[in-house]
């Protein structure tokens, strides 16, 4: 018996210290043991009691009556499948007549509570069938991507959803997007991610960094164009232009309308393009764009214009031609100038990290989803990296980037720098490199990119 008790002990101990270090391994080892007790044994009067439930059916009421036996209960929407995974559960439920998805979005803070969980998202998997995934810990707390097959091309894990699943920039997708962020919020690192994340792809990056290039400039040997300053950004944008009539006119000579050519082989993008031909996708991340849209002069009032003029066009013409934008700042409003509220309504995708304000919230979810507002306001300062990311769908989730430090993100640079396309338009941005000098042994130079 004291055998037994030491035993015993030893696990509880076991298991309190996994779940204060661990979490992971307590969810793999315990916790979905005891989660899949709770939600299985308390089911049918969570659902109840979450007004989850549709009365009998008057043809079961009649023959209670017809019988004289007690009325039959409310019935509970019927379980499908319950899937245990590595962060939570995942259950499946059919839908009663009369059920609707949106009900169990609302009641989610109330099934969290009651299962003992500590996150649950529903989602309508199609007509009738609602998902619901539970997390069992706060996978949020400490960021992990769990390692994958090679991404495809401009699709980039960037982030942790907070129902465990892995948060994608996917650009094919959603070809454009807006992040904004607070001072000290976690959005430089969720760029840096990015591109780290990109620089392994066969892609050009080029970037407008108004900050002196402090945040880009160390990342400079995979772009292919860089400009750290108004100025230089109107030429910059100016060339991107250029390169993308340059690209349409490609498309329009080899789109093949013949009457002999298969309907699924005709064009109007580089992506149907044959492989030899098709030009390199480019993404073009502006980094603090409301330093791009001040203006202090009459000067500076044309130089804006010309930016935003430029920028409006990439982002209503450049899918097509293979350009994307990622563009970031602390806040995107009206109050910036002409041409903004239209630049933002091309930017399909929204990432806010934590903002000191309800007016900036609004700014990237005031016209989605008045709850990715109140989610965007409640971020906690103690937490950077956390934001919410939605898009114009009306769909978000509560996401947070893995700490990927300038170093990392300057090594996966460099490990791909041949990787870096030469475009004719942009060489006279191309960023010049300084002479890197290492203790005890020259490193040697960056394989030259291949032209096209």
């Amino acid at each position: 018996m004291d055998a037994l008790w030491i035993t015993l002990m030893v696990v509880l101990a076991l298991a309190l210290v996994l779940r204060w270090r661990r979490p992971t391994w307590y969810w793999m080892t315990f916790g979905i043991t005891f989660a899949t007790i709770r939600v299985l044994t308390r089911y049918r009067a969570v659902m109840d009691a979450c007004g989850l439930t549709v009365p009998p059916a008057r043809w079961r009421l009649a023959l209670a009556r017809a019988t004289n036996r007690p009325a039959p209960e409310d019935r509970s929407p019927r379980i499908l499948r319950l899937r245990p995974t590595a962060t939570g559960l995942v259950l499946r439920l059919k839908l009663r007549p009369g059920q609707d998805a949106f009900d169990f979005t609302a009641a989610s803070d109330r099934l969290r509570h009651s299962f003992a969980l500590h996150n649950v998202v529903a989602r309508e998997i199609r007509s009738g069938v609602v998902e619901l995934r539970m997390t069992g810990y706060d996978v949020l707390k400490r960021v992990r991507l769990p390692a994958a097959a090679p991404s495809e091309v401009l699709r980039v894990p960037v982030a942790l959803r907070e129902d465990g699943e892995v948060h994608h920039r996917d650009y094919r997708q959603v070809p454009h997007a807006l992040n904004i962020g607070a001072t000290q919020s976690g959005k430089s690192v969720y760029q840096r991610t990015l591109v780290a994340g990109l620089a392994s792809q066969n892609v050009a990056l080029v970037g407008i960094d108004c900050k002196n290039g402090v945040e880009f400039f160390p990342l400079s040997v995979r772009f292919t164009a860089l400009a750290d300053n108004p100025d230089d950004a109107v030429g910059l944008l100016a060339a991107l232009v250029a390169y993308m009539g340059r690209t349409y006119e490609l498309i329009r000579a080899e789109q093949r309308i013949s009457v002999a050519v298969p309907d699924a082989e005709i064009t109007a993008d580089i992506w149907d393009l044959p492989a030899h031909l098709r030009p390199v996708p480019v993404v073009l991340l502006v980094d603090e764009v409301a330093e791009l849209a001040l203006a202090a002069s009459k000067s500076e009032e044309a130089r804006r214009d010309q930016i935003v003029t430029h920028l409006v066009r990439l982002g209503q013409l450049g899918r097509a031609a293979g350009i994307y934008l990622e563009v970031c700042g602390q806040r995107f409003g009206s109050e910036l100038g002409k041409g903004i509220t239209m630049l933002r309504a091309q930017l399909t995708g929204r990432t806010a990290h934590r903002v000191n304000d309800e007016t900036s919230a609004n700014m990237a979810f005031g016209d989605i989803s008045p709850d990715a507002v109140l989610a965007a306001v409640q971020i906690d300062k103690d937490r950077p990296g956390t934001a919410v990311a939605g898009d114009s769908s009306g769909g978000w989730s509560r996401i947070r980037a893995p700490h990927t430090t300038l170093r990392q993100a300057v090594d996966a640079c460099n490990a791909h720098a041949y990787r870096t396309p030469s475009i004719p338009e942009l060489a006279p941005f191309r960023p010049e490199l300084p002479a890197r000098v290492l203790i005890g042994k020259v490193q040697p130079k960056a394989a030259q990119a291949p032209a096209f």
